[in-house]
């Protein structure tokens, strides 16, 4: 019997991600990653002054012409806006637009944590929306600002 419970508890261990979906329509995930945040962390821990990296492996459902990323910080309940560099998913993040339905696609993107960005626990809400604004991936991703 202890037997078995520990097996469960390692399986439950094992497929813990630190971050959920929140609506991926369009897609189906398969991996996330963000620099320096541990596959099995409650939550990642964004330094200010430097850059983090996000990189998501994702098969679209529908073959898609364009993607855009949307970021947003939600603190208490309120999503805050992230500037990004480069919105545009199809440039600069890996990605080669049009993507085709059940083909793997592999994206990457660098997000600044500025200085002046509070200290603050933050749900990160990493989005890649089609042309219509559906979304194709939506993640998020707890974190605190350090």
């Amino acid at each position: 019997m202890l037997f078995h419970i520990t097996i469960a508890v390692l399986v439950a261990v094992a497929q813990a991600k630190f971050y959920t979906d929140c609506g991926s329509k369009l897609a189906t995930v398969e991996n996330v990653g963000v620099s320096g945040c541990k596959e099995d962390a409650k939550e990642c821990v964004l330094k200010r002054n430097s850059n983090v990296t996000i990189s998501l492996d994702f098969v679209p459902s529908e073959d898609v012409s364009s993607l855009q990323t949307v970021v947003h910080g939600i603190i208490m309940n309120l999503p805050v806006p992230f500037p990004l560099p480069q919105p545009d998913a199809c440039k600069d993040c890996g990605l080669t637009c049009p993507l085709k339905a059940g083909s793997k696609a592999s994206y990457q993107s660098t997000l600044p944590i500025l200085k002046s960005y509070p200290k603050v626990k933050v749900e990160v809400k990493w989005e890649l929306q089609d042309k219509d604004g559906e979304d194709l991936v939506c993640i998020i991703i707890p974190a605190r600002l350090n």
